[in-house]
């Protein structure tokens, strides 16, 4: 499930799943510094609207932020296989590619999906290093992009320098920089 993490200014508020923080805000105490919510999935920025019931803010929340385990099917379960979240898209492959593909045991689509989740799990380490990467700088660009060596703090971030980014960053708030080394370093623990 993903987190979410809001900040009052430099100071952390709450993580924790959307719901949880969008009702610690409804309840905190009005404060003069700026209140911003962040995906600590993609460090971007987010939106709420904290009007209303503690019953409404949750069903207001962006859906792919919601648990799939509440979602409720919008229509009867009809016979046969379920669809399991299947997308039809258009691919355009050369004519060799796809004489390739349909001799595979299984035809075209078996032998696609095999070869992203083959592409998926040689990447994995270097895709997950990646998007920590980029949740690390969509959040200091979003929450400290005026806090000294900003600019050398995301050139150490993007040549993988953690240990420099952490010295360039050693006088930011405590809480702003305890979230970007953790973003930054997400990959390692998952």
């Amino acid at each position: 499930m993903d987190t979410y993490t809001a900040f009052g200014g430099h100071t952390r508020i709450t993580t924790g799943p959307l719901a949880k923080v969008a009702l610690v805000l409804k309840h905190a105490a009005p404060t003069d510094a700026p209140v911003m919510i962040f995906s600590d999935r993609t460090g971007q920025p987010i939106d709420l609207d904290l009007r209303g019931s503690d019953r409404e803010i949750p069903a207001r929340l962006p859906s792919d932020a919601g648990s799939a385990a509440t979602e409720q099917p919008t229509e009867p379960r009809g016979r046969g296989r379920p669809k399991l979240g299947v997308v039809a898209r258009e691919v355009t492959l050369l004519p060799q590619h796809w004489e390739w593909l349909n001799a595979q045991p299984g035809g075209a689509s078996v032998a696609l999906r095999k070869l992203v989740h083959d592409a998926r799990r040689a990447s994995g380490d270097t895709d997950r290093a990646r998007e920590a990467r980029d949740a690390a700088y969509h959040f200091m660009s979003g929450i400290g992009s005026h806090l000294p060596q900003f600019e050398e703090a995301s050139r150490a971030l993007f040549a993988g320098d953690l240990p420099r980014l952490a010295a360039l960053i050693a006088t930011w708030p405590a809480d702003i920089r305890d979230h970007v080394v953790a973003l930054a370093n997400r990959h390692r623990g998952e």
